[in-house]
């Protein structure tokens, strides 16, 4: 795929931002049913010296909303001054799922699929087009925040295509303890901008239709990482507790209908046969327990505790590097660290208990499968 022409990320239509000030514009994107021009509401930043230029985007998916709150904060409330370069900030890309609590656009695609786009296709592909042109086109760098889809949740990862040696530079400075390896679907903004020549990573972080606070203070801390890592601001990097490396994930899916027990969350380090949830009728009788296939890392679950089978309830990153070295570091993390207070952040949407095997040759003091304490 052939590079993108740059363009100046100071001379828009009708405004010119000049090194040293910052202002906000609109992107003229389409047109809605009524004749009135659509516009992506963005802000651009530029510090007095000459640097990369960043572009950081949230709600590609319309209903992925931390990251809107996110850019509101960084706008409104910069946690840094900016020594070089420029950010160029769009808190919501896809202002028509956005209006609909939707992640799809009216015309039913996905946005994030729909890269590098048309000038002359479906409303979405020229939404993409416009996007790469107007926000990837002017850039150098890359994130794009996301969380969940609907009735799910993540543990804040970074994801991209670790064989770029610029991906990997920018998701390792990013800070998280997660980091994933993937090139990204096919379609989708980070594949394309990075395939273009815009080094380009995602967070995935908590749920959809929420702005949580906590996975704002990891995605603020994150950006600024970057931001350092590359030069445009003062500072130090805060770096993870731990890093593991995740190139395999696997789904762990119900195998009956009925209404789950949750035993782990979100960023829990699991075993090999762990109990992660147990399946009860809707009367309480007991029906199977779901068992952890490998020793891992717990990204993201369901919220919902109604399933069928073929459910997806647990999206378990296997790790390769040795697993009780992660053990002895969580062991010892305190409850008022950001890794902490994320995990009790996100254990809050759901109702989390320790599995007790209620036979009747079991222990009714023990109890089996605990979830861990610390992340």
């Amino acid at each position: 795929m052939a590079k993108l022409k740059r363009k100046d990320i100071g001379d828009w239509d009708d405004i010119q931002v000049a090194p040293g000030e910052r202002a906000d514009l609109e992107i003229h994107a389409s047109q809605r049913a009524d004749g009135v021009d659509a516009h992506i509401p963005a802000h651009v930043w530029r510090a007095k010296e000459p640097g990369p230029t960043v572009f950081i985007t949230g709600a590609v998916h319309g209903d992925e909303i931390n990251g809107t709150g996110t850019l509101r904060e960084l706008i409104s409330e910069p946690p840094f001054e900016l020594k070089a370069g420029a950010l160029l900030l769009v808190p919501v890309v896809n202002m028509a799922g956005f209006e609909r609590h939707t992640r799809y656009f009216p015309d039913r695609r996905d946005l994030n699929r729909s890269f590098p786009g048309t000038r002359e296709g479906s409303m979405t592909s020229r939404m993409a087009g416009v996007v790469l042109r107007e926000i990837v086109g002017r850039s150098d760098f890359g994130i794009d925040l996301h969380t969940a889809a609907v009735r799910r949740t993540n543990v804040p990862n970074v994801r991209g295509d670790l064989d770029n040696p610029e991906v990997k530079r920018l998701a390792r400075a990013f800070g998280t303890e997660l980091v994933m390896h993937t090139t990204g679907a096919e379609g989708s903004l980070r594949r394309t901008a990075t395939e273009l020549g815009c080094p380009t990573i995602i967070l995935e972080a908590g749920e959809a239709l929420k702005v949580e606070p906590t996975m704002v203070e990891t995605a603020l801390r994150g950006i600024k990482n970057v931001l350092i890592e590359l030069g445009m601001v003062d500072g130090e990097r805060v770096r993870p507790h731990y890093r593991a490396i995740i190139r395999r994930t696997r789904w762990i899916r119900a195998e009956f209908g009925g209404f789950l027990r949750f035993h782990a969350t979100p960023g829990s380090l699991v075993q090999k046969g762990e109990i992660l949830a147990s399946n009860t009728t809707l009367l309480g009788e007991e029906q199977g327990t779901l068992i952890s296939p490998d020793n891992g890392v717990l990204l993201g679950m369901t919220t919902h505790p109604m399933v069928v089978p073929g459910d997806a309830v647990y999206h378990l990153g296997l790790v390769d590097q040795p697993f009780e070295r992660f053990e002895r570091v969580v062991d010892k993390l305190p409850g008022s660290s950001l890794h902490e207070r994320v995990r009790e952040d996100l254990s809050t949407s759901v109702v989390v208990e320790d599995y007790v095997d209620s036979s009747e040759d079991a222990d009714d003091e023990e109890g089996l499968g605990a979830d861990f304490d610390t992340e």
